[in-house]
């Protein structure tokens, strides 16, 4: 018996054993055949080639992030969720500006999958482009207000007779789960600091807070003042016209857009495409128009900036989580690396830090804003704030120099707190139970299946203040403010950038060019490159990765197809709930402004 039952285990390993071989020799002659096909395109693809008098063309069909951290030619990235980086857009722009090989630039696409500090980072990049003289047209079969925001700074904008013109102001949606909880018996506890720290607040009830309220609408009053104020001077209108317009959505139709001037005309896309003929001058029967990644492509040995010296741009994007970090999220890991070879870098004369990040990790961001410390007794740090720099996001900020941020930009949300899932009430639904056994009172301290003791919430409240209090003293160091008032702009509140600067939690407003700008001035040098930091794997790199783990991007991918995108942010905001760990800095609420 002993014999055979040895005799079985040896067989089972052999099974085990060929099949991890088969699997391993399958996957990687898939990768080999996958490998040849892609050198293949490779050898077929030309160089791009741009003619004079041809139009640049910027369509957004991928989602914006701040930075790629990718080869453009990088065959494998066709793998993952594409992006295009805030970076190579706004260095496409500025080297058109000075090719002569590009008339002007076409702004033709139907959505621009940005936030709104990256649209106007976009529009502003435009708004230069336009001084050297070239032309800058729009067009769009339709209009979402964000796109038309982008596109009012052209010289000229057209849209399709049958199209429709979406002109409302601005709106904001949160998710609450309270009822929810009730009936599946899942729930969050909650520790919390701040009366404004509302990132946990769709767990406690049903319906918005009054402080939630005020500090949402403010935010967004202030938004829209920005773009109001952007798109009065473009256009040549009032911004009380355009306030006029937004409530009773006037301009709803293509000819009454046109008829108050938000508009310049109808047309067909060809008629459209003879206009931008007449405006390259040349004499073909279509326009040459070169893609925005063709351009990137062609590009990506140009640079903007030309000089011995170097500015560290080093890009901060994503949730804060405890950890490496990767394009998707921000971890202490590649900060801190990137911070100390900038740092140490004798050619570096200063660092960009570039944060968009509604927060996360407390532990990480005060690891990262420790680094950041570091590197400022080296050469100077500027931070420049993007779409949200919030509660984490703003922690590692205050770690600087100086702040530099869009009018546009959430950021402050200067509180903590802490989820921890429950799940007690749906097994008693199930007819499951639990029981624990201890050697102390607080040994067991959380069970996914008890409420939180009067003890152990004690303990974690206790948690929350020291790291609460640890913050306002990095507000108050970073800022040059006393405890106290740090504590009156904290409380968890969120700010426009606009109201971080009239407040003292930033310096001034601009974007990366006016950041760099400060940060060379500041590092005493006015001929030098950039070089950006972290570096991401490569696509390979990452597929094979990816096929020795569970496939998550790939899963994240069909899901979202079959269920939509409207079910997948809500499972997504409660999975991004259920796995916080420890101590939370986090932008207070989930908001989608639309």
């Amino acid at each position: 018996m002993v014999i055979f039952a040895v005799l079985q285990r040896s067989m089972a390993f052999l099974r085990n054993l060929l099949a991890a071989i088969l699997g391993s020799l399958i996957a990687f002659g898939l990768l080999f055949f996958i490998f040849l096909f892609f050198i293949s395109l490779a050898g077929a693809d030309q160089s791009v080639v741009v003619h004079r008098n041809s139009v640049l063309e910027l369509q957004f069909p991928y989602p914006v992030s701040e930075y790629s951290g990718t080869d453009p030619d990088d065959p494998f990235a066709v793998f993952y969720d594409p992006t295009l980086g805030l970076d190579e857009i706004t260095k496409a722009i500025s080297l058109a500006k000075q090719d002569d090989h590009i008339a002007g630039i076409s702004l033709a696409g139907p959505y621009v999958l940005a936030g709104m500090s990256q649209t106007r980072a976009i529009r502003n990049a435009l708004e230069d482009f336009k001084a050297s003289g070239k032309f800058v047209y729009a067009y769009g079969d339709f209009y979402m207000q964000k796109d038309y925001y982008l596109s009012s700074v052209a010289d000229s904008v057209f849209m399709n007779p049958a199209g429709s013109f979406d002109f409302k102001g601005l709106a904001a949606e949160v998710l609450y789960f309270g009822d929810f909880q009730e009936q599946t018996g899942l729930k969050m506890e909650v520790v919390r600091h701040g009366k404004y720290k509302s990132a946990v607040e769709p767990f406690l009830g049903n319906a918005m807070s009054p402080e939630n309220r005020e500090q949402i609408s403010v935010l967004l009053e202030s938004v829209w003042a920005s773009m109001r104020a952007d798109m009065a001077g473009s256009r040549n209108l009032t911004e009380e016209a355009l306030d006029r317009m937004a409530t009773t959505m006037e301009a709803r139709t293509p000819e009454k857009a046109v008829a108050l001037g938000l508009l310049d005309g109808t047309a067909y896309r060809d008629q459209y495409d003879e206009k931008l003929l007449r405006a390259t001058g040349d004499d073909g029967d279509a326009p040459r128009t070169v893609t925005l990644q063709d351009y990137i492509r062609a590009s990506k040995t140009k640079r903007v900036y030309q000089g011995p010296d170097r500015i560290a741009v080093i890009y901060a994007q994503g949730e804060i989580l405890y950890g490496e970090g990767g394009p998707q999220y921000i971890g202490q890991g590649k900060m801190v690396s990137a911070l100390e070879k900038a740092a140490s870098d004798e050619k570096v004369k200063a660092i960009v830090l570039r944060i968009n990040s509604p927060g996360g990790s407390a532990l990480s961001s005060e690891i990262i804003w420790r680094a950041i410390r570091q590197a400022r007794e080296e050469k100077p740090v500027v931070v420049s704030l993007s779409d949200v720099a919030a509660s984490g996001g703003y922690y590692m900020a205050v770690g600087a120099d100086r702040i530099v941020t869009e009018p546009t930009t959430i950021t402050g949300s200067i509180g903590v707190f802490m989820t921890l899932p429950n799940i007690g009430g749906l097994t008693e639904k199930l007819g499951i139970s639990a029981e624990q056994v201890g050697t102390h009172p607080l040994s067991l301290d959380y069970s996914l299946f008890e409420p939180l003791s009067p003890e152990f919430r004690e303990v974690l409240r206790e948690g929350i203040e020291d790291t609460y209090q640890t913050f306002l003293e990095r507000v108050s160091e970073g800022r040059n403010i006393s405890v106290a008032q740090a504590d009156s702009l904290a409380q968890g509140r969120v700010w426009t950038g606009q109201q971080a600067v009239e407040l003292g939690l930033a310096d001034t407003l601009g974007g990366m060019p006016e950041a760099i700008a400060l940060a060379a001035d500041m590092g005493g040098t006015e001929n030098f490159r950039l070089v950006t930091y972290p570096k991401y794997k490569s696509g390979l790199e990452r597929l094979m990765n990816d096929l020795n783990a569970s496939g998550g991007e790939v899963s994240s991918r069909l899901l979202e197809r079959e269920l939509g995108e409207e079910w997948v942010e809500l499972l997504r905001q409660i999975k991004a709930q259920t796995r916080q760990e420890g101590v939370q800095a986090r932008q207070p609420f989930i908001l989608r402004i639309r």
